[in-house]
Parts: structure tokens; sequence; C-alpha cells
């Protein structure tokens, strides 16, 4: 009886250690942005003001992967998934460059926002698709920068 009590009492104070090990979406996680990392991508978790038009609410704060731009790129834009394969600017009008729109078709369904500044080049993405959706993230941002 003694031996069961200590067992208990052992499991009792044991199992809070339980909460400390990642989940299987955690580690997920860490392995795309690890290999991300290996990529020459950035990351970082970004708090964002989401139009009220989207159809599924992105998490706040958003992973952010993003790719320096060389000196000299001047151009600058903004693009949301609204739906699935529908790219949009933030007065809803789709986008009229032919090339980006081609490319902004190869992102994943997760993928929020894709953004141009003349630093770098953003996409925010919810991490919840399959492996090989990063490499097609790591060909846009090297390829758009």
């Amino acid at each position: 009886m003694t031996g069961w009590i200590v067992v208990a009492l052992l499991i009792v104070a044991l199992s809070p250690l339980v909460w400390l090990v990642p989940s299987r979406r955690q580690r997920g996680q860490m392995d795309v942005r690890l290999e991300a990392r290996r990529m020459g991508l950035a990351m970082q978790l970004a708090r964002e003001e989401w139009p009220y038009w989207l159809s599924k609410t992105p998490p706040s704060p958003c992973p952010q992967y993003h790719h320096p731009r060389p000196r000299g790129r001047q151009d600058s834009w903004c693009y949301w998934q609204r739906e699935p394969g529908v790219w949009v600017n933030k007065w809803q009008e789709p986008c009229a460059d032919a090339p980006l729109a081609a490319q902004l078709a190869t992102l994943p369904a997760d993928v929020y926002k894709a953004e141009a500044t003349p630093q770098m080049i953003a996409l925010f993405w919810g991490e919840r698709a399959h492996p090989e959706s990063l490499a097609a993230i790591a060909a846009f941002l090297k390829a758009r920068a």
C-alpha cells in the first residue's frame, strides 16, 4: 500500500513537467522555421492589422517570413489572399501585374499577405501547409527580391 502512495505522489509531482514538452504542432513549426533559416530566410512574429473582409481571420501575431532586397529597388506593393488563389490589394482590386499574379498563384492557401518595400519582401504565412510549401515560399521570396 505504501508503494502505491509513493508512486501516486511521484506522478502528481512530475505531471506538470509534461506541459513543458512541445506539442506535435509546435515541433512542426520549429522544424519549418529551422529549415527556413537554412534556406536563408528570416522569420519573426509580427502583429498586423488585418482587413475585415478576409474570409478567415489570420492569427495574431502571425509568422512573417522575409528576405532583404538589394539597394535600388523602389517598387512597393501589398496584396492579401482573400480566398485561396484570389489576391487583392487594399481596395479589393485583383492584382493587375500579370507576372506577379502568376507568382502569387504558386503560394500556399494559408499565406495571408504578401508585401514588398524597398528594404525587404515579406510573406505572412499560417504555417499549416505541407513541408513543400516552404520551398514555394522561399522560391517566391528570392525571385521577387
